[in-house]
């Protein structure tokens, strides 16, 4: 049941059926700074996270950063062609040595140059170079440079990389030592029907960055479920089945399959299906097959603080080059995307007023179900 925060409710974790009476993650969860700071090392410390598409970095050299729960990294591509991750923080004196501009990303380097005092970085992060002045003891009369000055293991004193791993070209990472899941675990059967499609051949042509004033499960939970999108998005439900359409609940990801209700051209879309798909890859990044155009897109929804988040929203076609249809279809999923942080805004202004303990989710609402249990499973590990 619905409880409303005052001293006469006892407030309950989320049960493990949606049909009992405490089936949605009390609201303190959304609104607790102590409880943003706990997400940082159990949630994205611990989890495989979304950093990036490899067809944004093509070549040797070629590199994004990103930022994820205060940890900062570079994703590259070596002089093998591999592709790595370090933490964008160098071995001399921790600065931070690119700057995070997802709206500017990708770049290209030879070598990874920290600015503070020139260290310089191969791109399978051993160290290259210092500057003369740490080679040479010239200032320090206590020191002799013959015998004084050791030269630096380029090893040891490289940059600390990041664990990655893949699904096609989306590339994840995970910063714990030991992950307690592979990737492939953490994905199951998503990973063999993304990488059964030709997500590769596809080339990044949009991206929006908004910052939006909201808990990211807020939004993770509205992303979740359709029963808002008659009230909400009725241009965009005019063209599908809600009521034929599904829900797919699997461990670490869930699937929302909506049907059209007029045929579309099998050519005109990547998904060889009948119907649109929308993953969501816990914990915060989704995969969207639209089934109206020959295109997917990625949302990363990183949180900033516990009441903001970060939306970052990739779009990817055949060409780069869109065509007057496909730009009007991604200013169509724009629109989408406004309406909805509207939504989880006026959301998060309720749960911030501290009347509400804890929500009541609907039956329909068992994928939103799935992500408090995740949260709350997280929070207790």
């Amino acid at each position: 049941m619905t409880r409303w925060d005052d001293d006469r409710v006892e407030i309950h974790g989320v049960s493990a059926d949606i049909t009992d009476e405490t089936n949605a993650l009390p609201t303190k969860y959304f609104t607790d700074p102590g409880v943003h700071e706990m997400e940082k090392d159990q949630i994205f410390g611990r989890y495989w996270v979304y950093a990036g598409h490899e067809n944004l970095i093509p070549e040797r050299g070629d590199y994004f950063t990103r930022t994820i729960a205060d940890r900062q990294i570079i994703v590259t591509r070596d002089d093998g062609g591999d592709v790595r991750a370090f933490y964008n923080v160098c071995a001399h004196r921790g600065s931070k040595m690119l700057d995070d501009t997802p709206m500017t990303d990708p770049g290209s380097l030879n070598r990874i140059t920290c600015p503070y005092h020139l260290w310089a970085y191969e791109l399978d992060g051993d160290l290259a170079s210092t500057p003369e002045s740490f080679e040479e003891a010239t200032l320090n009369p206590d020191l002799d440079d013959d015998d004084a000055v050791p030269e630096l293991d380029s090893e040891a004193n490289g940059l600390l990389e990041v664990t990655t791993d893949s699904i096609g070209p989306l590339v994840f990472v995970n910063f714990a030592d030991d992950p307690d899941l592979s990737l492939a675990e953490q994905a199951g059967e998503m990973k063999t029907e993304l990488e059964a499609l030709p997500l590769g051949e596809y080339e990044h042509a949009r991206r929006y960055v908004s910052e939006v004033e909201c808990n990211w499960k807020a939004f993770g939970g509205n992303y979740s479920e359709c029963d808002h999108c008659h009230p909400n998005h009725q241009d965009w439900v005019t063209g599908l089945e809600l009521r034929d359409s599904e829900l797919e609940l699997n461990d670490y990801h869930w699937v929302l399959h909506y049907k059209h209700k007029e045929d579309v051209d099998d050519e005109m879309r990547i998904h060889p299906e009948h119907e649109a798909k929308f993953y969501y890859f816990w914990p915060n990044f989704t995969v969207n097959m639209y089934g109206t155009a020959d295109g997917y897109g990625t949302y990363i929804i990183d949180p900033i603080d516990e009441g903001r988040f970060q939306l970052i929203a990739d779009y990817y076609f055949r060409d780069a080059d869109l065509s007057e249809e496909e730009e009007q279809f991604v200013q169509t999923s724009r629109k989408l995307q406004e309406e909805d942080f509207e939504l989880v805004e006026r959301q998060y202004e309720g749960l911030k007023s501290g009347a509400l303990g804890q929500g009541q989710l609907g039956p329909n609402e068992h994928t939103v179900h799935k992500l408090h249990r995740l949260a709350q499973d997280a929070y207790n590990a």
